[in-house]
């Protein structure tokens, strides 16, 4: 037995499945328990847990927690970090939850539908997650690209009850940000959060979602196929682990993870009372830039806005250009390292450079050309149409994905893409899983 009161096979088998490895030494694999144990114990953004962590290191104080340590040893344990008097509720929070069979079921779990377990120190880990301070997550289950975690990335929030306005601008922006090697971030809800995630995977680049309940509870049940999808071609994260249900506060407290993640937060569209300012909120308290898409001053859905550019200090975008200058302070596609720490660092390449982004046309001229070099019945590849508009192999990818968004372009099984004759759909009508 050890001295978490399991055997160690039992303990290692279960940190196995979680890992996709073995962990190495004992050390590690108390490392590793502990946080698992801890991910159990508390609600996300627990800041007395993060200075008790923080005091004595997580191993410490999973012990004290599972030897019945009182309130008062835990206080004097977090060495100040824990406000005198809120140290009893805190041990009421933990101590109902301190079942170590509970920890062992969320690990084997986490095995069986392929989520992976992520802590401090590893490769992937995004360090940004740090300026967090006590209310950094103490661990994450992932699945997909954990590698992604580290990409140059912007999060893109807003309504669920988007306008057609909204989900357009949305939709530009996230095929523009791809285009230059950005990850997009945002929450899986509907809206504006769905609409980003579904045209940076049309526009061939990558995005990441952070949900509020366990990874094998994909919420909102109408969005369980894209969310499918991005776990296969981006990654899926979550503080909270499996069978963990989304609730109110957990959906708050996975914004300030959203915003931690990237490099800057932007509010596509948000009513006076939108969850999206929430995000907006977090970012703000860490750093990040903001940048806020202005609406139409009748419009309740931008009425938040509105708001955050009045009274915050947020920026008016209102195009991927500004974005990428509010973000890196350079409108060029990123330098990629699978694991860069800061993206500030933009290629630096020669003005003929393919790479290179200093056109200044506007999307919707790029989407005519595309289009008048498309037909429907014979199929051409992207350096085809790259090729007979004169731009970037890069620009027409995103291109593309936004018009096969409008429905007014396809790409077939042989890997080829084709104009769709007809009329344009309207912009409500895009979204099939919009509530």
């Amino acid at each position: 037995m050890t001295h978490w009161g399991i055997e160690e096979q039992r303990i290692t088998a279960a940190l196995t499945a979680a890992r996709g490895d073995v962990p190495g030494s004992k050390a590690d694999r108390d490392e590793l328990f502990a946080r698992a144990l801890w991910g159990v114990l508390v609600e996300p953004g627990d800041q007395e847990a993060g200075a008790l962590i923080g005091a004595v290191g997580v191993v410490e104080a999973a012990r004290l927690m599972i030897e019945g340590a009182t309130p008062t040893r835990l206080f004097e344990a977090a060495d100040g970090g824990i406000e005198e008097g809120s140290e009893g509720r805190a041990h009421r929070r933990w101590s109902t939850r301190v079942r170590l069979g509970d920890v062992l079921r969320s690990l084997d779990r986490a095995g069986q539908v392929g989520a992976r377990m992520l802590v401090p120190g590893d490769a992937s880990w995004p360090t940004m997650l740090d300026d967090l301070g006590p209310s950094a997550p103490v661990l994450l289950w992932a699945c997909g690209d954990t590698s992604l975690l580290r990409r140059p990335s912007i999060a893109m929030v807003g309504a669920r009850a988007a306008t057609g306005y909204g989900e357009h601008v949305a939709m530009e922006f996230a095929a523009g940000l791809v285009a230059r090697d950005a990850a997009v971030v945002s929450g899986g809800a509907y809206g504006i959060d769905g609409m980003a995630h579904r045209a940076a995977l049309a526009s061939g680049g990558v995005t990441v979602a952070v949900l509020a309940g366990g990874i094998d509870r994909l919420y909102p049940s109408g969005h369980e196929a894209l969310l499918r999808r991005i776990a296969e071609h981006g990654v899926l994260v979550s503080e909270t682990p499996c069978g963990t249900s989304p609730t109110k506060w957990r959906f708050l407290q996975r914004n300030r993870v959203i915003a931690a993640l990237s490099h800057a937060t932007i509010v596509v569209e948000a009513g006076f009372r939108s969850g999206a300012l929430n995000t907006a909120h977090h970012a703000q308290t860490i750093g990040r830039p903001l940048g806020v898409v202005p609406g139409p001053i009748t419009s309740a859905a931008s009425a938040g806005c509105h708001r955050l550019l009045r009274d915050e200090n947020a920026q008016c975008v209102t195009s991927v250009i500004d974005v990428m200058q509010l973000a890196f302070e350079s409108d060029q596609v990123l330098a990629l390292s699978p694991f860069d720490q800061m993206a500030t660092t933009v290629e630096q390449s020669t003005p003929n450079s393919a790479l290179e982004v200093t056109d200044d046309r506007t999307p919707s001229q790029l989407d005519t050309r595309v289009l008048d070099a498309l037909r429907p019945r014979r199929g051409q590849s992207v350096e085809e149409v790259a090729r007979a508009v004169g731009e970037s192999p890069e620009r027409v990818t995103a291109t593309l994905g936004v018009l096969a968004l409008d429905e007014r372009v396809s790409f077939g099984d042989d890997g080829l893409w084709r104009s769709i004759p007809g009329p344009r759909r309207t912009p409500e009508s895009r979204d099939p899983e919009r509530h």
